[in-house]
């Protein structure tokens, strides 16, 4: 495959690799969003080249790989989730599967946390673990690309990373890794404030005379300053970059997600 850039990146399927008898170390799981929504594809392709660029021999599911069911689940939807569930577990046992990471946070709660009840038991990893990771190992060294040096970043907490699993610090060490100045907004870690799309605003309209949740989530990133708002989700990614535009900022603080920071940190 090859971008916009001109820079290829290789995304190996996992039927192709077992029957070249290979082995991945880990399974990426792209994910809905990672896979269809054009602005968080520039996500999977900047996590692939970061894992390309450092040697790790990973491996996709490809088509066979189906929505976890969270969104199901959190609708209420409990027989289609136990559908979509089952059919991933089946192709994930199917192939041994042991190691997998994702850098959606609803991805990453649904298989880790839930899919043992059924019978799918797995190492589960946010790429900002394994971004942190990389970095703590030597194996990603932020030098040649972008410099982030004097740039104001504020990180926005995804509920699914933060309050459901506890994950605050290794974003956090990913985004020290640029030498930018990270600010805090008012409300983050435990205390942070849902971007909306979790509570369902991603799909409908706010309530009669209520602000926009994302609106006002954006409100508090703007105020700490940042000229950069970093994400680890894609549906945090959706949320506040829709939020700059209703403030009309887009020209002067742009949203990132963490791997995209890395990768023009690194320069790929």
């Amino acid at each position: 495959m090859e971008s916009t850039t001109e820079k290829t990146y290789k995304v190996p399927l996992m039927a192709d690799m077992l029957a070249a008898g290979e082995e991945p170390e880990v399974l990426f799981w792209v994910g809905c969003a990672g896979s269809f929504d054009d602005r968080y594809k520039r996500v999977t392709v900047a996590f692939v080249r970061i894992l390309n660029h450092v040697g790790i021999k990973f491996a996709v599911l490809g088509t066979e790989e189906g929505c976890t069911g969270d969104p199901a689940r959190r609708a209420g939807n409990e027989f289609l989730f136990q559908m979509q569930a089952m059919a991933n577990i089946q192709v994930l046992n199917g192939y041994s599967v042991k190691k997998i990471v994702t850098a959606c946070p609803h991805c990453f709660n649904t298989i880790k946390n839930e899919y043992p009840k059924l019978g799918g038991s797995y190492e589960v990893i946010h790429h900002s673990q394994f971004l942190q990771q990389l970095i703590n190992e030597g194996r990603v060294r932020v030098k040649d690309g972008e410099s982030f040096k004097g740039r104001r970043i504020t990180f926005h907490d995804s509920c699914y990373l933060g309050r459901a699993n506890k994950i605050y610090e290794a974003p956090r060490e990913v985004l020290k890794a640029l030498d930018a100045d990270l600010v805090e907004m008012k409300r983050s870690r435990s205390q942070g404030l849902c971007c909306g799309a979790g509570g369902a605003q991603y799909f409908k309209e706010p309530e009669p005379g209520k602000k926009d949740v994302n609106v006002e989530r954006t409100e508090e990133a703007l105020g700490t300053g940042a000229d950069t708002i970093a994400v680890a989700c894609p549906f945090c990614m959706t949320m506040m970059t829709d939020g700059v535009k209703n403030k009309e900022k887009e020209d002067t603080v742009q949203v990132y997600d963490l791997a995209e920071l890395i990768a023009r940190g690194e320069g790929l």
